[in-house]
């Protein structure tokens, strides 16, 4: 590709995605930088998420962020996990945790001893050495380091990229107000030269990040990227969100609800509660959707509920010429498992690692799209997993989704785990093992079969190590202070 040095960066759009990557490209590179963010008033965000996983946290220490600063700011309450309801059967509910369940060792994971010691007849329910789960279903929780838990946030999507503003533009980053009408682009190269705004006003640049959301402005109306639709397997594509009042104290985890089209989030904030609707448009109609999230509803809705329309993938390449997509212009994967601003804060912190000081070279492009295609494949495959492992059939919709083909990806996973209760972390996927354990535990597989090591344990000692090992979690628990404490000044 072109050669030539990177020292002027726009970005396009602001939001989440805009000011993320604006106030990490200023705070690590901002002496060789100059770095411009155009944004306009009038055109709105979708704000869909406001849930987060634990790297969220890796990711602040990275800009130096303060937690307490930024949970006042944001509104943020703390999140322990996600419980699932309705999705294996109508009634059944489980809980993905964060955080490590149980003790593992070298030669094998802790869910091979459980289903050895559920065997023969003496173990508690999984979740029940899981002390995240314990302490979100307490309604308890910590984040003083020693209390050792696992956590992420619940957010205002809409006050974090105004935090992240706050951080940004006193450290450097050159706010400019306008819409983008047209993207000019060199004649030889294809490269992207500039954005002309509706004012008449052109902004240059060397390297630009396209974060205009669904629209794509830059990567896919401008440089043709093409669309990866995985519609064949998450067959979702509509939302609709809305806050209510709070009617009760915040949980520290996320509801998601299943129904007959789709599922349903709740998400607990300080002040209110995000609610939302995902569904399936061949399934459900518009008008059936908005009365069904309203009839949900706990508490009083603040605001009519807000219709988004998407497509379930990514682009082929997420780096393209001198652009990289970030956020809704990269790809959406519905919000099930809360990965959204994750796939921000990755592609950025990945954008800082390769960073094309001295010019757009082929290799580094082709690192940062693999990358990235892996992990978004993975997580494809772990949402995908919840609507596969369903027993439901009391809907076309459910009957669909629990006999669909899936990638062999995900064939080889499911298949690893029903015979011999493997489950595997690798290369850039994002979900570790206890994730995929839980998920695919609570959506009803059984393994055949599992590691011999537990049954070298005779029956007294493997009694007494679960036996330990759940009062010591319960122990653990009980000494964490309510949910509300750690967000109460």
């Amino acid at each position: 590709m072109e050669a030539g040095a990177v020292k002027r960066v726009v970005i396009a759009g602001g939001g989440t995605a805009g000011w993320v990557a604006a106030a990490a490209l200023v705070r690590h590179l901002g002496p060789l930088l100059s770095i411009t963010l155009v944004e306009s008033d009038e055109i709105g965000t979708v704000g869909v998420g406001e849930s987060t996983i634990p790297t969220a946290r890796s990711f602040h220490n990275l800009l130096g962020i303060n937690e307490p600063v930024f949970v006042r700011e944001t509104h943020a309450t703390f999140k322990l996990g996600i419980a699932f309801e309705n999705w294996r059967a109508e009634g059944d509910r489980y809980f993905h945790p964060f955080g490590s369940v149980g003790r593992s060792v070298w030669m094998g994971d802790f869910q091979h001893f459980w289903l050895e010691a559920a065997a023969r007849g003496f173990a508690a329910p999984y979740g029940a050495y899981s002390p995240e789960q314990l302490a979100a279903e307490a309604g308890r929780f910590s984040n003083d380091p020693e209390a050792g838990l696992a956590y992420a946030y619940h957010l205002d999507a809409t006050a974090y990229a105004r935090f992240l503003r706050g951080l940004a533009e006193p450290a450097g980053v050159r706010r400019v107000e306008g819409r983008i009408e047209r993207v000019t682009r060199d004649g030889e190269s294809g490269f992207i030269t500039g954005l002309e705004l509706a004012s008449g006003e052109r902004v240059e640049g060397d390297f630009f990040i396209d974060c205009t959301g669904f629209r794509a402005l830059l990567i896919g109306e401008t440089l043709g990227v093409s669309f990866e639709d995985w519609g064949q397997w998450i067959a979702t594509d509509r939302a609709l969100a809305v806050q209510t009042e709070s009617v009760g104290p915040p949980v520290p985890y996320t509801r998601a609800i299943a129904y007959g089209a789709g599922w349903r989030w709740q998400i607990p904030l300080q002040t209110r509660v995000g609610n939302g609707l995902v569904y399936a448009s061949a399934d459900l109609s518009d008008d059936e959707a908005r009365q069904r999230l309203l009839d949900a509803l706990d508490g009083r809705p603040l605001f009519d509920p807000r219709a988004i329309r998407f497509r379930t993938g990514m682009r082929s390449s997420a780096w393209s010429h001198n652009c990289v997509a970030l956020g809704l212009a990269g790809g959406f994967i519905e919000p099930l498992e809360s990965t959204s601003i994750h796939l921000i804060h990755v592609a950025v912190t990945r954008l800082l690692q390769l960073f094309p000081f001295h010019g757009i070279d082929d290799a580094i492009v082709s690192r940062f799209n693999a990358q990235a295609t892996r992990e978004g494949e993975g997580i494809r495959d772990f949402i995908i997993l919840h609507y596969k492992l369903t027993e439901r059939a009391d809907t076309a919709f459910w009957r669909r989704c629990r006999d669909m083909a899936i990638p062999d990806t995900l064939t080889q996973r499911i298949a690893l785990f029903a015979e011999s209760a493997m489950a595997y972390q690798a290369g850039e996927d994002l979900f570790r093992v206890d994730s995929w354990v839980a998920v695919m535990l609570g959506q009803g597989i059984r393994p055949a079969h599992w590691h011999a090591l537990a049954q070298l344990m005779p029956d007294a000692e493997l009694r007494k190590a679960f036996t330990d090992l759940e009062a010591g979690v319960r122990a653990r628990v009980a000494k964490l202070p309510p949910h509300e404490a750690a967000f109460a000044n």
